[in-house]
């Protein structure tokens, strides 16, 4: 079951969350600075730091899913928990974007603001497929 094609969607959803933070900003500085969402580790803000643990739970969950190929309705649930979690950073995200220092000067959001956006669209994908695959299984059992 793991060569289904929502094992595809979930390890582009891990990838979204877990490899692209590492290669797109979220927004740049006033002073010309790449923020990155490691460099939200280093901030003292505690908002900050939940941008860097939500992305790499919503990594880590999408990894372990596909792991639950057995179990099709935890799967579902678990993609569900996923699409919430990405909400809320998408939540959080907009509104440090949108309260950025310098923002009546410069408004440089970088292409990372829209990873969520991304997940949300791939998890759901995801979604659709293992409701698909938990029919076909009910339906193979009717007929026995």
């Amino acid at each position: 079951m793991i060569q289904r094609i929502q094992t595809l969607y979930l390890l582009l959803a891990a990838f979204l969350s877990i490899g692209l933070i590492f290669i797109v900003n979220l927004w740049i500085t006033v002073a010309g600075d790449k923020f990155f969402v490691l460099d939200a580790f280093e901030a003292n803000n505690l908002v900050l730091k939940s941008i860097a643990i939500l992305f790499f739970a919503s990594g880590l969950l999408a990894v372990i899913t596909i792991f639950l190929f057995k179990n099709r309705k935890l799967q579902f649930v678990i993609g569900r928990i996923i699409i919430l979690i990405n909400f809320i950073l998408l939540g959080i995200l907009v509104y440090f974007s949108q309260n950025l220092s310098g923002e009546i000067k410069i408004s440089e959001k970088g292409i990372g603001l829209l990873i969520p956006i991304i997940t949300i669209i791939v998890i759901s994908l995801a979604n659709k497929a293992i409701k698909k695959d938990e029919e076909l299984v009910k339906s193979v059992d009717r007929l026995r």
